[in-house]
């Protein structure tokens, strides 16, 4: 089965801050296979991506965190960047939403440092993830098993440490999809 993106619906959870190349790459492949993209976040009216070592571009909003539910959304896609992170693990809303997400099989991609999202939300036992140095620590004490891998599919949950890895992902996110399609079907 040749799985597409056409017509999915792709969250992406950021607060401004987030790595901006990280959302808009993926987002332009996203598109270009006929997926909808919005982006979800509680700073409601736009958001700034982070770029190279200043603020980036800006980016309106699509939905409101406090109201959005993951069930609407075939997959999330978090992008990483300290700032944004930052803000998304202090938001009660991010953990409702990922949890819905999680439990519900829909992909949940994590790029760079989001996957700290998975200690932090106590989301990281008995997963295996790609992450940076600075996260390690962390994920292996909340009960995450670390690879070398610079992508690793954990069930639902995709791990990315690098965007020069966009297309292994978008084919991981295929994947996933379709796994979940014919979940649903069965």
């Amino acid at each position: 089965m040749t799985a597409t993106l056409n017509g999915r619906s792709i969250a992406y959870l950021v607060f401004s801050g987030f790595t901006e190349v990280e959302m808009t790459e993926t987002q332009k492949a996203l598109v270009a296979e006929g997926a909808k993209t919005k982006i979800i976040s509680r700073e409601n009216g736009l958001v700034n991506g982070w770029h190279d070592n200043s603020w980036g571009h800006f980016f309106p909003t699509d939905g409101d965190l406090a109201t959005a539910l993951a069930v609407d959304f075939d997959a999330i896609v978090v992008p990483g960047g300290s700032r944004s992170l930052a803000k998304l693990k202090a938001e009660p809303h991010v953990k409702r939403f990922l949890t819905s997400a999680m439990n519900g099989d829909q992909p949940v991609v994590l790029f760079g440092e989001a996957v700290s999202l998975l200690a932090d939300l106590e989301f990281a036992a008995g997963r295996t993830v790609a992450a940076h140095e600075a996260s390690v620590e962390a994920l292996t004490a909340a009960g995450a098993t670390v690879s070398e891998d610079a992508l690793v599919v954990d069930g639902n949950l995709i791990t990315v440490q690098d965007i020069e890895l966009k297309d292994a992902m978008l084919a991981a996110l295929r994947e996933a999809i379709a796994k979940g399609a014919l979940n649903e079907a069965a």
